[in-house]
């Protein structure tokens, strides 16, 4: 087994490869907007770094977000690009799990604890877990506010709980996913014989481009 893993669903773009038992290169740059221009850079970097060519990968791992629309498709179209190329399977992880899952060490076996992104809008992409492989809700979009009693005394993991103290009272550990956990996750669920999602984008809310509405038509009738 030879994973390529990588996220772009928050503001680090991550890349990693995983044979199954371990991480063997990995490379994580954090900016928000430049996606397109890191990813295919940073793909190359850490075959480099193992001493790889593509063709040795066996799958391909990439999170389905909850994230941006733009950040997160680049991610997404790019795994696709790659598991039609080669001819191996593409599968999804949530990036909130994987989230979680990296977190682990930083919990220190503590009971249950929130995931939350930023979703920009003043909103965070959140989730609770019992543990760091299992998540007890669904992915959702919400302003911290109006999830204050729900998170109430919990640990928080993530750039979104750091962001929003008020609610959030108790951050900790990594604020953005890595690629490497990703893999892990990934490797051990196929292990495990579980199944992983489909490749498709998880979004919560419509992307922030719009049609406008009473545009004036320019060409001919």
């Amino acid at each position: 087994m030879l994973l390529l893993a990588l996220d772009t669903a928050t503001p680090a773009v991550t890349v990693a490869l995983h044979d199954g038992t371990s991480v063997v290169a990995e490379s994580s740059q954090v900016d928000a907007r430049r996606h397109g221009e890191l990813l295919l850079p940073a793909v190359d970097r850490v075959l480099t770094e193992a001493g790889l060519r593509l063709d040795a990968v066996t799958g391909i791992v990439v999170g389905v977000g909850p994230g941006p629309y733009t950040g997160l498709r680049v991610g997404l179209m790019t795994a696709d690009t790659f598991g039609l190329a080669l001819g191996v399977p593409v599968h999804g992880v949530c990036t909130l799990d994987a989230l979680a899952y990296e977190a682990r060490d930083a919990l220190d076996g503590a009971g249950p604890f929130v995931v939350a992104t930023d979703a920009r809008r003043k909103e965070v992409y959140w989730a609770r877990y019992e543990d760091a492989r299992t998540r007890v809700t669904e992915a959702a979009v919400d302003r911290p506010a109006d999830i204050a009693s729900l998170v109430e005394g919990l640990p928080a993991i993530g750039a979104g709980a750091r962001l929003y103290p008020d609610t959030f009272l108790d951050a900790r550990g990594p604020e953005n996913v890595s690629a490497a956990a990703l893999a892990a996750l990934a490797a051990e669920k196929l292990a495990a014989g579980e199944e992983l999602l489909e490749p498709r984008p998880l979004y919560l809310r419509r992307p922030d481009a719009q049609v406008p509405k009473n545009y004036k038509v320019v060409t001919p009738k």
